[in-house]
């Protein structure tokens, strides 16, 4: 075997390399190993470009040979078929009566809405832009979404309360199976930002973020339709509450008990919290979901707080996390102050995207995942986006104003009507 370079020199010496003199065959030798060296680089490169690809491939090959083609067939059928939003108000009237016959009725509109909904999410994760679709971490996410479809088609018609109760039990599965789906997701755009260059703007890429809004708004519907079916069958539930929702919620209360997690966490990580100042009626109530606005009030208190820390660390005195508690007409609205210096006017429009995060990212191509949603969530950037897509789901909204150089509030918009169809993306 010659490598390149060296098959030079052994020409030049059988010409005779008498000829040459000692400075032209020395350079002839240091060119020589040069284009060795060149050549050796070129083949591995080229090698692990080809292992990669070849990777990339197996691993879609893998994930359409584990799927029988009619399987995949009806996943796209049931994917076409029309989604059937409900209101808040709805599920509670519907709830306050947990009948076997209302269960039962329960049980066959889940039947049919669940692989409906299941359907479309499995069909989107098939076709997202930029090759999000063929990360490793995104075709484990599709997965689960195709066997829970299969599992919801292969379960027979419910006819009686027994059947009821396996399909319960079946659901109830398939919502501790997605438990992971959020940390997941994000370790998949995670691998999609590495093999991006550094000068790509994230919040450009309108068709990752548009997927994305979709995705964890239909499964935040997905998950409170399950979690409000498993619930009704509590037999000793607590006082005013109907599965999920709480019908005298107190949105004091809620926001005073997050406010403590958020600060038990800041002083975990810095060894002190600032305090956190509640104002507002604390015997005002009304209906909604507690574990939906005790996520959204401690992402925006851990925001606060962090930022506050970070910019009075070196002070004797630290200025108040303050939440208000408005009670008006149509909507309850919430907002969050804080003195923590603001955001840039530049890194607004970043706050809502899920390709930016001002935090280090925990997650890593090692990491297992086996963690509940709402541990992880707080690390990884998807906070401010995913509680606005919770207030968005029964009718509110998530607004952020800042004032650089002074402090940030938030305004969390519930309604208070309860009467807003879901958002069916």
């Amino acid at each position: 075997m010659c490598f390149p370079g060296v098959c030079v020199s052994l020409s030049l010496f059988n010409r005779g390399w008498w000829q040459f003199s000692s400075f032209r065959f020395l350079f002839v030798l240091y060119v020589s190993f040069a284009c060795w060296l060149v050549s050796q680089f070129s083949f591995r490169f080229l090698g692990s470009w080809l292992r990669n690809k070849n990777r990339a491939a197996m691993a879609a090959k893998k994930v359409s040979e584990a799927f029988s083609k009619s399987l995949i067939e009806e996943v796209h059928k049931w994917g076409c078929l029309k989604q059937t939003g409900v209101s808040l108000k709805y599920m509670m009237e519907f709830g306050s009566k947990p009948t076997d016959k209302n269960l039962l009725i329960s049980a066959q509109f889940l039947h049919k809405e669940l692989a409906i909904r299941i359907a479309r999410r499995a069909i989107e994760l098939e076709n997202l832009p930029y090759g999000l679709s063929q990360k490793p971490a995104i075709l484990k996410v599709r997965d689960w979404y195709v066997d829970s479809f299969r599992d919801l088609r292969s379960f027979p018609y419910i006819k009686n309360i027994n059947e009821e109760k396996e399909f319960t039990n079946m659901i109830k599965a398939i919502k501790v199976r997605h438990n992971n789906v959020v940390p997941t997701m994000a370790l998949g755009v995670q691998q999609l930002k590495k093999g991006m260059g550094p000068k790509i703007v994230y919040e450009d890429l309108d068709e990752i973020h548009q997927f994305l809004d979709r995705f964890y708004m239909s499964r935040i519907g997905i998950r409170m339709l399950i979690g409000q079916h498993v619930e009704l069958h509590n037999p000793n539930p607590p006082p005013f509450v109907v599965g999920y929702i709480h019908t005298k919620m107190s949105p004091v209360e809620v926001a005073k008990n997050a406010s403590e997690d958020a600060r038990a966490i800041c002083c975990r990580e810095y060894g002190s919290a600032p305090d956190v100042h509640i104002y507002g009626d604390p015997d005002f109530s009304f209906p909604y979901v507690s574990a939906h606005l005790h996520l959204m009030v401690f992402e925006l208190v851990k925001n606060s707080l962090r930022a506050v820390q970070e910019r009075f660390m070196d002070s004797d005195k630290v200025p108040p996390i303050r939440i208000i508690v408005a009670d008006g007409i149509e909507d309850v609205t919430i907002k969050v102050s804080d003195e923590g210096g603001g955001i840039p006017r530049s890194g607004l429009p970043k706050i809502f995207t899920y390709l930016y995060s001002t935090a280090r990212n925990p997650l890593d191509e090692h990491s297992d995942l086996g963690v509940a949603d709402n541990v992880t969530m707080a690390g990884y950037g998807y906070g401010l986006p995913i509680s606005r897509l919770y207030a968005r789901y029964f009718g509110g909204d998530l607004q952020i104003i800042s004032m650089e150089g002074y402090g940030t509030d938030a305004y969390l918009h519930l309604s208070r009507l309860g009467d807003s169809q879901e958002p069916l993306p």
